[in-house]
């Protein structure tokens, strides 16, 4: 076999264990390793057959199914660049990452071939819904392919991100970045062959995509492998696996379930949580309740993870817990690096940052340093045992239910709706979100409604990035300069969820 170099990883427990389930499904089947890697290797031929060369890109909109996760390590296998869409992201947000991307072929949900084709361009369109039909499946025969070489610098994957002006920006992601990163987390959280890790988030996201799965794919481990989030499903999941990965959403949403105790939870080793801040209320709650104390990490799309709270050793509310092995960190000020205690910017290094943001070089000459160093726009800080916490962000970028929303491209929106003078877009303090989109407004007559602006962003804008609130005001607070204090607007309403 040809060396395909994160393939060829995620690929090696299964060539020794194919018998072995890796996926545990919601109608009561399994799927095991081989069946799991023979589908990719099949759609890697399909892919190929449909045009896909060494470095050409595969856009994938689709429901989370294991024929997708098939879909990404065929793409992987066949050389190709997986491009994942959240699922959310309308026609008119599509339109830009297809345009920029140009990918060689695009997966949908059948649901929105009709929409999607007109703006597909030359790519192939292959069709792929939450139950595993559509094109893709009706394409595929029993040939297979050898997977095409591949380093460990060729890219895997692009993923986009928000950027300052409300561009999105495409993260490089290469083999070694992903395999590093996720060999990483297996060691460091412990995954072996006998965990059963409940996955009941979504696979556009590098959080459900590349920590989760890759994670259980190098460790040998066995998903529990859910839709979307459950309660229900996940206590059910509870007694018999090992691990839950989730975001902050998930600890507060079980919390509220009066099952949940350490009885349920007694066969449970690990509960991580990320991509959004944990509240320490959250924290402490859980602990009460099942004994387990949640380890909370730290990443991004362009780094995978940077930081863990131990294994082994106290995890500490509201912190991030220390760079993970190879990777490093540091607090920079205006003229260098801060003292521990004191507030920067965090900058990361390690096998782990990305390679640059797709077509942008100017972008990525001002994020990624000549010496390899990532300036991630984040505020932390380091405490004197060594415990990073962020504190906040360069940037206005809100994080909600653990993806990313630029407030430019709100408010863009916003303020051609007719009746609005101008608006601002914050993030505010959300006990089930981590952060609530709020739209401060001012209308240029008593005649314009927070319903009006409300079925705009619902016709135009993925649902997490549509306002929880929309709020009418006469004028925005601004400085000396006329520059508006967002600031100021997040402090006034800092308490409007909580």
């Amino acid at each position: 076999m040809s060396e395909n170099h994160l393939y060829s990883r995620l690929s090696a427990y299964a060539d020794a264990h194919g018998d072995k389930p890796f996926a545990r499904l919601s109608d009561g089947s399994s799927q095991s390793y081989g069946e799991t890697f023979h589908n990719a290797l099949r759609i890697a031929a399909l892919l190929k057959s449909s045009g896909l060369e060494p470095g050409g890109r595969v856009a994938v909109q689709v429901e989370k199914s294991i024929r997708a996760i098939e879909l990404y390590l065929g793409t992987v296998a066949a050389g190709g660049v997986f491009l994942p869409l959240n699922t959310a992201y309308t026609a008119a947000e599509l339109g830009y990452f297809l345009g920029d991307a140009t990918p060689s072929i695009v997966v949908i949900d059948p649901a929105r071939e009709a929409e999607i084709t007109p703006i597909s361009g030359k790519a192939q369109l292959l069709t792929l819904d939450g139950d595993g039909g559509g094109t893709l499946s009706a394409g595929l025969t029993d040939e297979v392919i050898t997977p095409e070489p591949c380093t460990g610098d060729d890219l895997a994957a692009i993923l986009y991100t928000s950027g300052t002006t409300g561009r999105s920006k495409g993260a490089m992601l290469t083999h070694d970045n992903l395999y590093s990163n996720s060999a990483t987390l297996r060691d460091y959280w412990r995954f072996t062959e006998d965990d059963v890790l409940i996955h009941a988030l979504p696979i556009f996201h590098t959080h459900g995509l590349f920590v989760a799965t890759n994670v259980a794919l190098l460790a040998g481990a066995t998903l529990h492998f859910l839709p979307g989030f459950d309660a229900e499903a996940i206590i059910a999941a509870m007694p018999g696996s090992t691990a839950l990965m989730g975001v902050p959403t998930f600890y507060t949403r079980l919390l509220a379930d009066p099952r949940l105790d350490r009885d349920l939870t007694a066969n449970m080793r690990l509960f991580v949580s990320g991509s959004a801040p944990l509240l320490v209320d959250t924290h402490e709650q859980w602990e009460a309740r099942t004994g387990h104390r949640i380890l909370e990490r730290y990443g991004m799309t362009e780094t995978n993870m940077n930081t863990s709270n131990p294994y082994d050793g106290e995890r500490r509310a509201g912190t991030v817990g220390f760079a993970l092995p190879g990777v490093e960190i540091r607090i920079m000020g205006s003229e260098g690096p801060v003292d521990d205690g004191e507030i920067g910017v965090l900058e990361v290094r390690g096998p782990n940052v990305f390679k640059g943001y797709w077509q942008m070089p100017e972008k990525t000459a001002e994020e990624l340093r000549p010496d390899g160093w990532f300036i991630t726009g984040d505020l932390a800080m380091i405490d004197t045992d060594g415990y990073v916490s962020i504190v906040g962000r360069d940037k206005d970028l809100i994080i909600t239910g653990g993806f990313n929303v630029y407030p430019r491209e709100v408010e863009s929106l916003i303020d051609d709706i007719p009746g609005v003078l101008e608006s601002a877009v914050i993030g505010v303090p959300h006990p089930d979100f981590g952060e609530g989109v709020v739209a401060v407004v001012v209308p240029e007559d008593e005649s314009l409604t927070p319903e009006t602006v409300a079925a705009a962003a619902r016709k135009d804008l993925a649902k997490f990035k549509q306002p929880k609130q929309i709020l009418m005001l006469p004028e925005l607070p601004r400085n000396t300069m006329g520059k508006v204090q967002k600031k100021a607007l997040r402090e006034t309403y800092a308490n409007l969820f909580t």
